[in-house]
């Protein structure tokens, strides 16, 4: 099993054995605004904690390296023709930083509620705002124009509390934060040009857990599909742990390189 897939099945396999967690679904919801039925607080500071794919992550990699990405020939022709210069000089220095491949850069989240029923969530890296809207599947999607962040579409996804007997806790929140991302630019899921097409859809699951030691983490899965440029869907599992406050936070812009 290659490392990536592995961290993802460990991380897996320890959400779903927290004890007196079933899933319950969207009828359990609360008749409440997103902000007060929160199952999980994700606001906050939160720095990235690099343990898969430190080589592509931490470092560009080469152009033509397209490590554990199932690009389409497609995706690879166009992968091959990655020229960062080119990227500056067209003010597309920012490709690398839409929301596919935004969370897999190293730096630092800050995720505030916006209204009731909009949350934000900034980067330091390349300065870019991501917006979270709870509105409900009654509600169309707007027809904006397309952008790298895209529009982002949240629920929460419920879960019921159990004691060590199965009975139900009263009062306990648990659950998850889900969210569909469309209406994208086309962009990169890499710095060094790794490529996704503007019918990309990302598919994103944010889980809270407190590992013994006292530590909050957002566990982010995410999933890129684009039937143009990979196949199968793009799987990461990436991580953030949590920060007491924002006095490391450190704005810096885009970069192509």
């Amino acid at each position: 099993m290659k490392p990536r897939m592995l961290w993802l099945f460990v991380v897996l396999l320890v959400v779903g054995l927290q004890p007196g967690v079933h899933a319950q679904g969207r009828r359990g919801q609360p008749q409440q605004a997103p902000k007060a039925a929160a199952p999980i607080d994700l606001s906050g500071y939160w720095v990235s904690v690099i343990t898969e794919d430190w080589r592509v992550r931490m470092v560009t990699p080469k152009k033509g390296n397209y490590e554990s990405v199932p690009l389409t020939p497609a995706g690879r022709r166009v992968a091959d023709t990655w020229d960062p210069a080119k990227d500056e000089s067209t003010g597309n220095q920012c490709n690398a930083y839409a929301a596919p491949g935004l969370m897999r850069i190293p730096g630092r989240l800050h995720i505030t509620w916006q209204d009731d029923n909009t949350l934000r969530l900034d980067t330091d890296a390349g300065t870019q705002s991501r917006i979270f809207h709870f509105v409900g599947p009654e509600v169309p999607t707007p027809a904006a124009g397309k952008s790298l962040q895209g529009y982002s579409r949240a629920d929460w996804e419920f879960a019921t509390a159990l004691d060590g007997e199965g009975r139900v806790v009263p009062g306990v929140r648990k659950g998850s934060l889900k969210v569909v991302t469309n209406q994208l630019k086309g962009g990169y899921l890499r710095k060094n040009g790794v490529p996704f097409s503007e019918n990309a859809v990302l598919t994103e699951y944010y889980d809270r857990i407190r590992t013994p030691d006292g530590a909050e983490w957002i566990i982010l899965t995410a999933i890129v599909e684009d039937p143009l440029y990979l196949n199968p869907p793009f799987v990461v599992s990436t991580n953030f742990k949590k920060e007491a406050d924002g006095s490391k936070w450190n704005p810096t812009p885009c970069s192509a390189k």
